[in-house]
């Protein structure tokens, strides 16, 4: 790894000597440098984690997968709202199940206080995309709803 870092530290040295002779593309170069120092700590994480991907490349096969599967057993052409509602529930449990199979006592929470705020975090989300929906129905109506939830809270008794 220390190889790796030496040679691309010596890439970088020589495109900031180099910077007078690209020309127009000199802004692009400088944006490249800044970026690439902002994520210097953790560029090279990868090489220090055994049996993590260097790319992200296997990461969006998964994702890939589950959008896959989903349009499959949906029939749909595009990937469905509960995914992008349940994704974190679902893409994690494609990955897993692709290692291993699991029984019942496998499933059960083993920490119930994250199992409780995940469940809110998904209810929440769900409760967001419903409200979208109303809105989008009927604006008038779910704007007339919000009045009248808001004047009740302020209203005294």
């Amino acid at each position: 790894m220390a190889d790796l870092q030496a040679a691309y530290r010596d890439l970088l040295v020589d495109m900031t000597a180099r910077r007078a002779e690209v020309g127009a593309l000199a802004p692009a170069m400088d944006q490249f440098l800044k970026v690439t120092a902002s994520y210097w700590p953790g560029l090279f994480h990868c090489y220090t984690v055994p049996d993590l991907p260097r790319t992200n490349n296997d990461l969006e096969q998964f994702f890939g997968s589950v959008r896959h599967h989903e349009r499959r057993a949906s029939g749909r052409k595009r990937a469905s709202a509960t995914l992008v509602l349940r994704g974190s529930v679902r893409v994690v449990a494609a990955v897993a199940t692709r290692s291993r199979r699991f029984s019942g006592p496998d499933l059960r929470p083993t920490d119930l206080t994250q199992w409780h705020q995940l469940r809110q975090s998904l209810a929440y989300r769900h409760e967001a995309r419903r409200a979208q929906r109303r809105f989008r129905r009927d604006p008038a109506a779910y704007l007339a709803a919000l009045e009248e939830q808001l004047l009740q809270l302020t209203l005294p008794p």
